[in-house]
């Protein structure tokens, strides 16, 4: 079976290392020079730099076993959450997360009752929140519908917004609760209240260890290394754009560069925006509908600080900032602090989060502003070493209000295209692990339908 992918970020790659221990052969194609996607790594001074995301969620197995299969495991470090608090900004303070919260859902109450973050009367409503019932399959709804009714808004603009801006970048008001936050949909079906639900989780994981996140010691980039070294050589890499595919007798063309490629099956592992573009001719519906999936912009500044100037800053992970207290900055993470190994012991590493806001300005703009905001909140005034700017375009899909609706028909209009998959962040996780899991999927379904069927004995 001969299999083209149009795609060659980590989605991509993966889906052509699975075909490949499947043994199919591969023609992967990507218009960028760099494979990879947003997984790059680089090094400054001695320090390690996650251009784009710098970890995984341990609980999501499919990263690690890939990093296992590749033989990287050694090199697998966790985060260092015995110093893990992190910031939030209010009023221009930071205060600590409380311990012991899920998203928004306390698993220990003392924390919350003596949490600044929030006031009294939100507090007495997380104490009635404790005694909801599950409600009659409500629907869809947005985040900030969701978390608000459980908990009220004060919950939503210092924790719900804050939390997932630096994961999607995304507006609570117009990302999908079902989509989003489906364990807390389970939780309110299961228990009605969020709380309970968190006490729950607590309980039933006591004693299970490990740290929250996992990266690579010499950085994410080098997953992508380890799998680029492992299957280059056995697949056809045709470096341009797919402009157009569709069936023919039974198999896809792809044209590239203005000349046609053939293969049995295709997987589409670029954004659902690019997705849209090259199906147009096969299915001018799904790719109507994948086109209306939203995708915000990336921005991601590294500032590099002698350690002895930051002496002042607050243990921990770093801090976010609520949209309601907002310039530009989303976030900053103290990279020195959150992994071990990341920077010299006689240096700092910051590592800033914008959206669109900043991106058509000039790398030596959004320095400066970067170092404006991190010295009023952090009463900061060192002069950094180094900063590097890392901008990724339409990189974050946003899974807004009806996205499982328009998923389930994206997945109907797919399947009448035989030989095609659809993977990438774009559909059920944004995160490495789902990047992946997608991925092994698509290479298993595909090279799965392809098998010649077993003759009764």
């Amino acid at each position: 079976m001969r299999v083209a992918i149009a795609g060659a970020g980590i989605t991509g790659l993966a889906a052509a290392y699975y075909l490949r221990q499947a043994g199919a052969e591969v023609v992967l194609v990507e218009k960028e020079p760099r494979l990879g996607g947003v997984v790059r790594t680089s090094r400054v001074r001695g320090c390690i730099i996650e251009c784009g995301p710098d970890s995984f969620l341990a609980a999501k197995p499919a990263a690690l076993e890939i990093i296992r299969e590749l033989g990287l495991e050694s090199d697998v470090i966790g985060s260092n959450d015995h110093g893990r608090v992190t910031y939030i900004l209010k009023r221009g303070r930071l205060l600590p997360l409380p311990e012991g919260l899920m998203m928004v859902a306390p698993s220990r109450v003392r924390p919350m009752l003596s949490t600044r973050l929030i006031g009294w009367r939100t507090k007495i409503g997380m104490a009635a929140e404790y005694f909801r019932r599950p409600p009659r399959a409500p629907g869809d709804r947005s985040v900030s519908q969701f978390l608000g009714g459980h908990y009220g808004q004060e919950m939503v603009d210092y924790l719900g917004e804050p939390l997932l801006a630096g994961v999607y970048g995304g507006d609570p008001e117009k990302l999908s609760a079902t989509a989003v936050l489906g364990r807390f949909l389970e939780m309110e079906q299961r228990y009605g209240s969020l709380t309970r639900g968190a006490l729950a989780a607590r309980q039933k994981a006591r004693g299970a260890g490990g740290p929250l996140f996992r990266t690579l010691r010499q950085g994410l980039g080098s997953l992508i290394e380890a799998i680029e070294a492992r299957i280059l050589g056995q697949v056809q890499l045709v470096r341009g754009e797919v402009e157009t595919a569709h069936q023919h007798d039974g198999a896809w063309r792809l044209r590239v560069n203005g000349s046609w490629l053939d293969a049995d099956g295709l997987i589409v592992a670029c954004p659902a925006w690019a997705a849209s573009s090259l199906l147009r001719h096969s299915s001018p519906e799904l790719a109507s509908l994948l086109d209306t999936i939203p995708y915000h912009d990336a921005m991601t500044v590294a500032l590099g600080y002698r350690r002895a100037d930051c002496s002042h800053l607050p243990p921990g992970f770093g801090f976010l900032v609520p949209m309601r207290e907002r310039d530009r900055l989303l976030a900053c993470t103290f990279v020195h602090n959150k992994f071990s190994g990341r920077a010299p012991d006689d240096l700092a590493l910051l590592r800033c989060f914008y959206g669109a806001d900043l991106m058509a300005e000039s790398d030596e703009t959004v320095i400066r502003h970067t170092r404006e905001e991190i010295d009023r909140i952090l009463n900061h005034r060192a002069e950094p070493l180094f900063a590097e700017v890392s901008r990724w375009p339409r990189a974050m899909a946003q899974y807004t209000v009806g996205h499982p609706g328009r998923l389930a028909e994206i997945d109907r209009l797919a399947t009448q295209l035989p030989g095609l998959r659809l993977a990438g962040n774009a559909y059920r996780g944004i995160g490495l692990p789902d990047c992946i899991a997608s991925a092994r999927e698509a290479a298993r379904t595909l090279t799965a339908a392809a098998a010649p069927a077993t003759p009764p004995a």
